[in-house]
Order: structure tokens, then C-alpha cells, then sequence
């Protein structure tokens, strides 16, 4: 089982961004994070576990934990109406970060992945430093 504790970060919105991710592969540890310029919150949140799972083996089980209600629910329950409706939310406007939330879908597609989402700041040690990491990725810029 491959856990993955991701999170994203902006320093004003739209601004620096960064994401980070956590990979605890059966003990062992990776850590990953990168930066954007003139980015959004979303956008960073999303391509946190974008960058985690571009180089999984899709024969592993896959946990991911979240502390974005949009990341999760978007992955979990709105992308499939998004795509029935071609890309337009319930008020019929265009799906933001569509392009994110495809190579998402892709990836959640292609792999065996259980989506968690778990309470920001409540003493979650690796949500906690992931959270850390992302804002570290988002002052780098």
C-alpha cells in the first residue's frame, strides 16, 4: 500500500503558489514539491497529486490524503458530471482547471487509488509537514 499526503499553497490568490506531496511507499519516504508564479490555490492543490502519481505502478494500492474538500470531492463525485455536461458545472459556466482535472482523471483512472480527506491543522503529523512543504514551495518563488 502507497500512502500519499498532498497539499497546495498560495500566498495570495492568484499568486506564488506551491505543492507538495509525501510518499510513504511501505517506509519509504519521498518527498516532492514544486512552485508555480501567478497561480491559484486550486490549481496548486491539484497538481500535488498530479506530480505523485505520474510514476506509480498501477498494480499498487493507492491511498491519498487530502485536506481539500475540492480536490476530493471533485475526483470523487463532480468530474463525472462535469464530463456528462462537457465541462459546465450545475450553473452551466466552464469547469475551472480543466485541464488539471483531466490529467487527474486520467491518472484515477489508470491506477487503484482510495481518496481520504483529512481535517487541516488537527495534529496530522505528515498532513502537517506536507502542509509546511507546499507553503516553503510557494516562498521559493
Amino acid at each position: 500500500m502507497i500512502k500519499i499526503y498532498t497539499d497546495g499553497s498560495c500566498l495570495e490568490n492568484p499568486g506564488n503558489g506551491g505543492w507538495a506531496a509525501i510518499i510513504d511507499d511501505n517506509k519509504k519516504i519521498k518527498k516532492i514539491s514544486g512552485s508555480e508564479k501567478n497561480t491559484t490555490n486550486n490549481r496548486m492543490e491539484l497538481m500535488a497529486p498530479i506530480s505523485a502519481l505520474k510514476d506509480l505502478d498501477p498494480n499498487h494500492q493507492i491511498e491519498i490524503f487530502t485536506d481539500s474538500q475540492y480536490v476530493k470531492l471533485g475526483i470523487t463525485e463532480w468530474i463525472n458530471t462535469w464530463i456528462k455536461n462537457n465541462w459546465k458545472t450545475s450553473k452551466k459556466e466552464n469547469v475551472k482547471n480543466k485541464d488539471l482535472w483531466i490529467e487527474l482523471y486520467n491518472l484515477n483512472q489508470s491506477l487503484n487509488i482510495k481518496w481520504n480527506w483529512v481535517k487541516a491543522h488537527a495534529g496530522d503529523p505528515l498532513n502537517e509537514e506536507v502542509d509546511l512543504m507546499a507553503k516553503k514551495a510557494a516562498n521559493s518563488n
